[in-house]
This record gives C-alpha cells, structure tokens and sequence, in this order.
C-alpha cells in the first residue's frame, strides 16, 4: 500500500534536490525514498556495529583497519 505524507525543508534543500532531479532525471518522490532507505539501513548498520563492538574488542579487533588486515 502507498501513502503520501507531507515533508517541510528550507529553500535551500528544495534547491538542491530539483537541480538533482534534473540533472539525474528522476522526481522528487524517488530521490526521497532512496534517501530515507539509505537513512534506514545506515541507522541499522550502527545499531548493529554498537551491539557486536564489546564482541570484537574481546577479540582484538578495535578499528575496522584491524577488521581489513584480518580478511585480507
């Protein structure tokens, strides 16, 4: 199901995001959609990092270049 909700931003962002429509030739509507999963996944991501952090310091890996040197 879809529904509509209404948003309020500033002059500034209204321009930025018609110049980007423009020139990526899409709409407002998907540009915010995209952004908003992104928004979701990226909070999600560090809910998780946060819960699994005490884990990996247990373990020894304390930055993600200590992650990196592991796998690689």
């Amino acid at each position: 199901m879809r529904r509509i909700i209404s948003l309020s931003v500033n002059d500034e962002i209204i321009e930025k995001l018609d110049e980007f429509v423009l020139k990526n030739q899409t709409n407002r509507s998907d540009v915010v959609k995209k952004a908003l999963r992104q928004y979701f996944y990226l909070i999600e991501m560090k809910n998780i990092r946060k819960r699994l952090r005490p884990y990996a310091e247990e373990s020894g890996f304390f930055t993600d270049n200590d992650v990196f040197n592991e796998v690689s």
